[in-house]
């Protein structure tokens, strides 16, 4: 771009302000410490302004130095998220693959387990979101969104239908017999949802009698749940999340559901590293 200085140049300024040290940053750039040196007094001429003021054996920043760092930070930053973006990460970069902490424990773990058996060569990243701007092609190979599948920009492989149902520990479900025992027991929500509380106790036949129940709101399925097998109240959450459970069950059969579901996702815009793609063609099977 007119006008700014060569990318070397703004290269050994990165580097030696983040570590301050010109010879740490010739090592990061496989340079010597002259040529950070060097780098550094043509990039101050351009700019007509000293970066760093030179101590005997350290170095500090000048206030225009000061200024100007963050900026460079953010855009060296941008251009790696935007090369990842498009070109994805290096070929032997560990697989990414981010979703949500319940689907983690209840739907990833196991999967993923048998997936390090078949294929103990290739590393494997999780990363947790939890809520919806949590979640972005940048930096992740592959994700398990919870929506309505309409990204734009990006492949999504649904993971099949979501029914929410009413789960508590054996405990609580011993004194429920009817929904309408429900009324008086603390109710679980998870922000978040598009089906919730009121959706299952309408379709039940009890609408509003959640105006007779505490309440408690967490901003994570994983938190109800655990609420939930300690005797803390019901949660409604999706009904495959309890089937490998002994601590939850579903004292009613009556399900309610949900036009949203998770959703397996890869970007569209770029060809997926092979081992991202074993990854993809081994949770895909299963569905």
């Amino acid at each position: 771009m007119k006008g700014l200085p060569p990318l070397i140049w703004l290269q050994a300024f990165e580097a030696a302000a983040r570590t301050m040290s010109f010879t740490a940053a010739g090592q990061e750039l496989s340079v010597s410490q002259a040529a950070i040196s060097q780098r550094i007094r043509l990039l101050e001429d351009r700019l007509g302004q000293k970066l760093f003021v030179r101590h005997p054996r350290s170095l500090s920043l000048t206030p225009a130095g000061q200024a100007w760092l963050p900026s460079v930070l953010e855009a060296f930053a941008r251009l790696a998220e935007g090369t990842a973006e498009v070109f994805g990460p290096s070929p032997n970069a560990p697989v990414t693959l981010r979703t949500t902490p319940v689907m983690q424990q209840n739907w990833v773990a196991p999967r993923l387990l048998a997936f390090h058996r078949a294929h103990p060569k290739v590393a494997v990243r999780l990363v947790s979101a939890i809520w919806p701007e949590d979640f972005g092609p940048e930096g992740a190979d592959l994700e398990i969104r919870y929506g309505s599948g309409d990204w734009t920009g990006m492949e999504a492989l649904s993971l099949g239908d979501e029914a929410m149902v009413p789960i508590c520990s054996p405990d609580v479900a011993a004194r429920l017999e009817v929904p309408g025992d429900i009324a008086g027991e603390t109710l679980l929500h998870a922000a978040g949802f598009a089906v919730g509380w009121p959706a299952w106790l309408e379709r039940a036949g009890i609408a509003g009698i959640e105006n007779d129940c505490p309440t408690l709101i967490c901003d994570t399925q994983v938190m109800t749940l655990t609420l939930a097998a300690a005797g803390g109240g019901i949660a409604l959450t999706h009904r495959w999340m309890v089937e490998s459970r002994d601590d939850l069950v579903q004292p009613f059969a009556l399900s309610v559901p949900s036009a949203e579901r998770f959703w397996l996702v890869r970007p569209s815009n770029r060809q997926p590293r092979e081992a991202a793609e074993a990854l993809w063609t081994w949770l895909a099977k299963g569905l």
